[in-house]
């Protein structure tokens, strides 16, 4: 017999998790499993990650010390409305090879069927983590091209030291040891001011 755990939320206060709490009972009962908790963060939004989201937390805390075996949720919103957020807590429980059931989605990892529908959205979510990671790549190629330095600044004091180092016969390992920098950036910084 599968140990299931409920997790309900809504996001006002006046809303009741009942409904959810009923349906999710009476589908675990259908199928077998045994509910074991239930979790519920009441006027919390789904946009919130886990940091805000006690019960939410815990839940997955326990799932990471397999303490059960089957998530059962209302719909996908009641998990998170950040895709990002989603993606990450799916791939935790799919880690610690938890199962997940959504109502409203009809997907039940427990299934063939809910196996595959859970890896096309882990397909659909690295395309998507592809595209966002080529846009930013993008745009940090057209703001070199525009002539916009990248990075964080660098203090004109340090690069004042830096050069005065340099002079007294330094070598650039050296510097980058002495002040706590990548040999990386302390060839640049000479070569830049050199050039």
């Amino acid at each position: 017999m599968k140990r299931a755990v409920l997790y309900l939320r809504v996001s006002k206060q006046e809303q009741t998790i009942e409904n959810q709490r009923i349906e999710l009972e009476r589908v675990a009962k259908a199928k077998g499993w045994k509910v074991i908790a239930t979790f519920k963060d009441e006027g919390v939004s789904g946009a919130f990650g886990r940091e805000v989201r006690a019960q939410y937390d815990l839940m997955l805390k326990q799932g990471v010390q397999a303490k059960f075996d089957v998530v059962l949720a209302w719909d996908v919103s009641r998990l998170s409305r950040s895709l990002v957020d989603l993606v990450t807590t799916l791939d935790e429980l799919h880690a610690c090879g938890i199962d997940l059931y959504l109502h409203q989605q009809a997907i039940d990892t427990t299934t063939p069927a809910g196996k595959a529908m859970f890896q096309m959205c882990g397909v659909f979510a690295e395309f998507e983590r592809g595209i966002l990671s080529e846009r930013v790549k993008a745009g940090l190629n057209r703001a070199r091209e525009e002539g916009k330095v990248l990075g964080r600044p660098f203090k004109v004091a340090n690069i004042k030291a830096i050069l005065k180092d340099r002079e007294q016969g330094k070598t650039i390992r050296q510097i980058a040891n002495e002040r706590n920098l990548s040999v990386g950036k302390v060839h640049k910084l000479v070569s830049t001011i050199n050039t």
